[in-house]
């Protein structure tokens, strides 16, 4: 809209002012001005406010038409004329604009220009209107601005640390916003490395590329970063040269005006490092920007604890808590890779298995916190014997996996388990006392093509050979071992049904006085009839059954089979002697606490009287945990039954054993039975355990009697019962139910 020029009372074109409204313009707190239109315009009137403003008389102002023109902020200059023409053209006025004016000491001032087009006295178009500083508000606009992109800029690294954003690209968020919203040059994240006394650049703006990850400075206090990190607290540098805390940074060969650091701290961790800013020329930081820039520090310090939480749970998934070692999820994983590897290359691979042997015994014997013990000081006996770029895993139990790559040949997977036979040479020290401990290694070589899980079992196999074979030793995988674990496996399940099929039976073979050849007892000797295999020696499941659990339930049921049986026996002859039924019990049999509960239950549920169980144990387990097995037999011996050590003479024990544990009987092994009459040191042998079991009140069993040279040698030296393929093999029940009421029709004729 066009005004009429004297119709507002406004200064004539000459620049006069009414005299009624000086007094009233000079009160204005802004500029009240009448000029010409267009960028070179002749400026009629300006109030004195203009000196205050921007630094010039009215009389300077109105002197020079282009002086509006040149004191025009460059950056707004283009809108500002296009906007004026626009609005001279369709003669309006229109909206008040803000815009930028240089003072004339060069500062920019904020000018909101409130105009309208006016006809003056010749009938030619001017502005009337007020330019008033607006400076202060939209410095407080600005900073409003400023620090809600701040604001927002955190939420956003928060947001994106949420969401699970590495650590490193949270870092490098933090830094670009922070050089972004604090009008700053550099910027930098720098990690303390405790071990080294350094910090190191992780991320920045304004760093050469190649810094990143590898430039290291001194964390000390003479630097603005290691300063921050000793005070704790946020460190302000206005202006460098008048620095005197700690040394300048010299950046590529320039040196900044002004710093600002933060620490980045965890709440449950040691500090990670400082969040840094630097310009190039000294300036000030406010409040505002220290806590936003602490606050960048903060989010970047909780997604470090989150990410330390989480690294903690992904280790503890992935590694072994008891020795700290890869477990067989990470170990299998390695092994994908290297296989994924070798493809590529042509060198080989290979996966070494290996347990400790005769572990559960110490686990049994000692304690399972003796067996931990042993377990975390293999652990770091492994690793000495393999080099840095090896995997070695616990699976579980004392079962290890070690992978080796970038092998020439099989030669140098066996220099490897050599090497770990040799460090287990050495005792281990375990609470106090020393215990020496073998291995058995099994080796399965990699070449490319194979699947992980196939690999592993391979060395299982190759691993059980070893054991097979003695133990302390190893075995290298080839296919017929593939054969033998198939099998193994098929038994091992097929096992597992047996008894629901009711595939076990119990056998017995007489146990035979020398001086009648009458029946005075049994022993119950367990037999598998396979569905589809037929007989399977007991020489093949037994171990099995130790090795995975089975043997509890199958000795459980094995023990109340005989005793029921022995109860019939003994309710069919009321008025005959008893038999005595011996059963064998196998090693984890014996060091289950369980068991003398497990006796009684079964004696009170099958009525059988005690001393007719003869409960045998092997010399070897006797000698494996002497002082142990006492308490046991202890108990069992409580019970009334009566303990039977079994194949005496092989096992290499103390005869001292003899006399400290509750045994009732001892039975000569078949191997010194056999050299009877023809092997002098054998019957010589033979000869003093008799002597030595009369000595200690105790009854001899004498096995493996197959001639009649053995029933005569043994009569000579006065053992008194003997079981063997002379008088029996192991029977069905049947066969001894009509010996004992026919008598033993299977003995054979003894000479005269």
């Amino acid at each position: 809209m066009v005004e009429d020029y004297d119709s507002v009372g406004m200064p004539d074109a000459a620049g006069a002012v009414d005299s009624g409204y000086s007094e009233l313009l000079a009160r204005v707190p802004a500029i009240v001005y009448v000029c010409d239109t267009g960028e070179i315009a002749q400026w009629h009137y300006v109030s004195p406010q203009i000196e205050q403003i921007l630094g010039y008389t009215p009389e300077e102002w109105c002197a020079d038409p282009a002086l509006w023109l040149a004191r025009l902020h460059a950056e707004d200059r283009d809108w500002v004329l296009a906007r004026e023409e626009g609005l001279i053209g369709a003669e309006t006025g229109g909206p008040a604009i803000e815009y930028r004016l240089l003072h004339r000491d060069g500062r920019v001032v904020w000018i909101r220009d409130d105009a309208v087009l006016a006809t003056g006295a010749n009938g030619e178009l001017c502005w009337n209107g007020v330019l008033s500083d607006v400076t202060e508000r939209k410095h407080v606009e600005a900073e409003l601005e400023r620090r809600a992109a701040q604001q927002a800029a955190v939420a956003l690294l928060g947001e994106h640390a949420l969401e699970g954003a590495s650590t490193l690209d949270l870092m490098h968020e933090a830094v670009e916003s922070a050089g972004k919203l604090l009008g700053v040059e550099i910027s930098a994240v720098w990690e303390i490395l405790p071990t080294e006394g350094a910090l190191e650049l992780r991320a920045g703006i304004g760093w050469p590329d190649s810094a990143l990850g590898s430039l290291r400075y001194p964390a000390g206090e003479g630097s603005q970063a290691g300063y921050t990190l000793l005070r704790g607290a946020p460190v302000v540098v206005e202006d460098w040269n008048a620095e005197t805390r700690f040394s300048q940074p010299d950046f590529r060969g320039r040196r900044t005006g002004a710093g600002l650091s933060v620490k980045i701290e965890g709440r449950s961790r040691d500090p990670f490092g400082v969040l840094i800013v630097q310009s190039m020329s000294p300036r000030a930081f406010a409040g505002g920007d220290i806590d936003f820039l602490q606050a960048l520090a903060n989010v970047l310090a909780d997604a470090l604890e989150r990410q330390a939480i989480e690294d903690a749970i992904r280790d503890r998934a992935l590694h072994d808590p008891l020795t700290g070692l890869p477990n067989r999820v990470l170990f299998v994983d390695r092994l994908e890779h290297a296989l994924s590897r070798l493809g590529r290359r042509e060198s080989m691979a290979a996966i070494l298995f290996l347990d400790l042997d005769h572990f559960k015994l110490v686990n049994d014997s000692l304690g399972h916190h003796i067996g931990d013990e042993l377990l975390g000081a293999a652990a770091p006996r492994l690793k000495q014997a393999l080099r840095s770029s090896d995997t070695v895993a616990r699976f579980g139990g004392d079962e290890f996996g070690i992978l080796l790559e970038d092998i020439a040949s099989e030669r140098d997977a066996i220099e490897t388990a050599e090497r770990i036979a040799a460090i287990f040479a050495k005792p281990f020290v375990l609470s106090g006392s020393e215990h020496f401990v073998t291995t058995s290694i099994g080796i399965a070589m990699v070449r490319g093509g194979e699947q992980a899980d196939e690999l592993i079992r391979d060395a299982d196999a190759a691993m059980y050979r070893a054991k097979d074979h003695g133990r302390a030793r190893y075995e290298v995988f080839d296919e017929g071992m593939r054969g033998r674990a198939i099998e193994r496996l098929r038994v091992e399940n097929d096992l597992r049904r047996a008894l629901e099929r009711g595939e076990l039976r119990l056998e017995y073979q007489p146990v035979v006085s020398l001086r009648n050849f009458a029946i005075v007892g049994v022993e119950a000797l367990l037999r598998w009839r396979h569905p589809q295999r037929g007989e399977i020696p007991p020489s093949e499941f037994i171990p099995i059954a130790e090795e995975n659990g089975l043997i509890e339930p199958i000795g459980r049921w094995v023990l109340e089979q005989a005793c029921r049986q022995a109860a019939q026996w003994y309710q069919a002859r009321p008025d005959a002697a008893p038999l005595t039924m011996s059963v064998n019990l196998s090693a984890v049999q014996v060091t289950r606490r369980s068991l003398p509960d497990t006796v009684a239950g079964i004696l009170r549920a099958t009525g059988l009287d005690p001393a007719c169980l003869c409960l045998e144990i092997t010399e070897t387990v006797m000698v494996r945990d002497a002082e142990g097995l006492g308490e046991a037999l202890e108990a069992l011996k409580a019970l009334g039954v009566r303990l039977v050590l079994d194949d005496f003479g092989t096992g290499y024990s103390s005869l001292s054993y003899l006399t400290r544990l509750p045994l009732d009987v001892l039975k000569v092994d078949r191997s010194f039975v056999d050299g009877l009459g023809s092997e002098p040191r054998d019957t010589a042998i033979t000869e003093t355990i008799i002597a030595m079991s009369r000595a200690l009140s105790l009854d001899v069993v004498a096995e493996g009697v197959e001639t009649a040279d053995h029933v005569r040698e043994l009569t000579r030296l006065g053992c008194s019962l003997a079981q063997g393929f002379h008088f029996s093999r192991a029977v069905p029940p049947e066969e001894i139910d009509r010996a004992l009421k026919h008598g033993p029709r299977w003995l054979p004729a003894l000479e005269a």
